[in-house]
C-alpha cells in the first residue's frame, strides 16, 4: 500500500487481492448453468457440467489477473497467449454443453469480456459480434435453447463494461510509469544541482588553495614568515571548503556576501590581481544576499582562473552586484561552464538577470547580477 496515496501498489498483497475480487465477483452470473448442471439426472452429465464450469471460473480469474498485471505494468500482452486464453475459455464452455444444455451460452459473456481485455480492438470486436449472434442463431437451430437469446444484451453490456475496465487499467499503468519517470528526473535534477554546488564551492576554494600554495613555495626561500602565513591561509581555506561540502551534502549550506567579499580580496591578492571592492555591503534580504554572494564567488573564480587580469573591480548596490576585470574577456570555457549555469538557475528563482560580456569600454570581462525593481 502506498501510504502517501492510500492506493495499493503492483505486487502488494492488497493489489493482488483487488485483482482477484474484480474477476471473481462476476462469476455470480454462472449460477444459472451451475443450477442446470445440478439438475441433471445422469451423474456423468452432472459431473461434466460442474467440472467444466469450475474449470472455466478458475481459468477466467487467472486470465483476468494475468492480463491486469501486464496492463498495470504497461507491458504488452503477448498476442498468441491472449488468443490461446480466449479460445481456451470458449472450449471449456462448449465442453460443458452435455451438462449445462443451452445455459452454456452464459459463458459467452465472459469470453467476450476476456476478448475485450486481452485482444486488439479489431479482433475483440469480431469475438464480441460472434458471441452476441450465437444465442439467437443457436436458439433458432436448437428449439430447447430459444430462451437464451437474452444473453445478447448481457454480452454487449459486459463487453462495454470491460472496455472501461481495460482503459482504466491502461491509464493507471501509464500514470504510474509517468510518476516513476518524474521521480527519476527529480533525482537526476537534484544530483545535478548538488554537483553544481560542489563545483562552485570546490572550484573557488581549490583555485585559491593552489594559488596560495604556489605563492608560498616561491616565498619560502626569500620570506619564510610570509610563506608561513600563506600556508596558514591554505589550511584555513581547506577547512572552510570541507565545511562547505559537508553543509552542501546536508542541504544546510549558505553563503554570505560580506564573507565572499573578504575571501575575494584574499584570493585576488594571492593571484597578484589588484582589487577594488567595498568595505561595507548594504543590508539585503537573505535570498538576495546569498545570490549576490554566489555571483561574487563565481566572478572572482573566473578572474583568478581564466582572465589573466591585473585588476578587478567589485561593485555592490541594493539592486545588483558587478564584477569586472581588465583581462582577456569572455571565453567559451567560462560562458558554458557549470558555475554560470548554476548562477543562472539561482537567479531565476528570484526573477533576477545574469549578464555576461565585456565592460562598457569593450575591454575585459563583466559579470552582472541584477534584481529588477529591487529596493533596499
Amino acid at each position: 500500500m502506498d501510504v502517501s496515496t492510500g492506493q495499493a501498489q503492483p505486487g502488494s498483497r492488497m493489489w493482488r487481492l483487488t485483482g482477484w475480487l474484480l474477476a471473481a465477483v462476476w462469476l455470480f452470473f454462472l449460477n444459472v448453468p451451475f443450477a442446470t448442471a445440478l439438475r441433471q439426472d445422469e451423474p456423468w452429465r452432472r459431473a461434466l457440467g460442474l467440472g467444466t464450469l469450475v474449470a472455466f471460473a478458475v481459468a477466467y480469474v487467472l486470465v483476468f489477473e494475468w492480463a491486469r498485471s501486464h496492463r498495470q505494468a504497461s507491458r504488452p500482452i503477448p498476442r498468441r497467449r491472449a488468443v490461446t486464453a480466449v479460445l481456451g475459455l470458449l472450449v471449456l464452455g462448449v465442453l460443458g454443453i452435455p451438462g449445462t444444455d443451452g445455459d452454456w451460452m452464459t459463458t459467452l459473456v465472459f469470453v467476450a469480456a476476456a476478448a475485450v481485455f486481452l485482444l486488439p480492438p479489431a479482433w475483440a470486436a469480431v469475438v464480441v459480434v460472434l458471441s452476441a449472434i450465437t444465442p439467437p442463431v443457436a436458439g433458432h437451430l436448437v428449439p430447447g435453447w430459444a430462451g437464451e437469446s437474452t444473453i445478447v444484451f448481457a454480452v454487449l453490456l459486459a463487453s462495454f463494461a470491460m472496455f472501461g475496465v481495460s482503459a482504466l487499467a491502461q491509464r493507471n499503468g501509464e500514470l504510474r510509469a509517468a510518476q516513476q519517470q518524474i521521480g527519476r528526473l527529480a533525482v537526476a535534477e537534484e544530483r545535478a544541482r548538488t554537483a553544481r554546488d560542489l563545483h562552485d564551492i570546490l572550484g573557488h576554494s581549490l583555485t585559491v588553495v593552489a594559488i596560495k600554495a604556489e605563492l608560498a613555495g616561491r616565498l619560502l626561500p626569500v620570506d619564510p614568515d610570509r610563506a608561513a602565513s600563506e600556508i596558514a591561509d591554505v589550511e584555513r581555506l581547506a577547512r572552510s571548503a570541507l565545511a562547505d561540502v559537508r553543509r552542501t551534502v546536508g542541504a544546510y549550506r549558505g553563503v554570505r556576501l560580506a564573507e565572499e567579499l573578504a575571501g575575494a580580496r584574499s584570493a585576488l591578492a594571492a593571484a597578484g590581481v589588484a582589487v577594488e571592492a567595498p568595505d561595507d555591503v548594504p543590508q539585503l534580504p537573505a535570498e538576495r544576499d546569498e545570490l549576490f554572494a554566489w555571483a561574487v564567488r563565481e566572478g572572482v573564480t573566473n578572474v583568478v582562473r581564466h582572465s589573466g587580469a591585473r585588476s578587478c573591480t567589485i561593485r555592490v548596490r541594493p539592486e545588483e552586484v558587478e564584477i569586472a576585470d581588465d583581462g582577456r574577456g569572455p571565453t567559451p570555457e567560462v560562458a558554458t561552464g557549470h558555475g554560470l549555469t548554476g548562477l543562472r538557475e539561482r537567479a531565476e528563482r528570484l526573477a533576477a538577470t545574469v549578464t555576461v560580456g565585456r565592460r562598457p569600454d569593450g575591454q575585459g570581462f563583466l559579470l552582472r547580477v541584477g534584481v529588477p525593481g529591487a529596493q533596499r
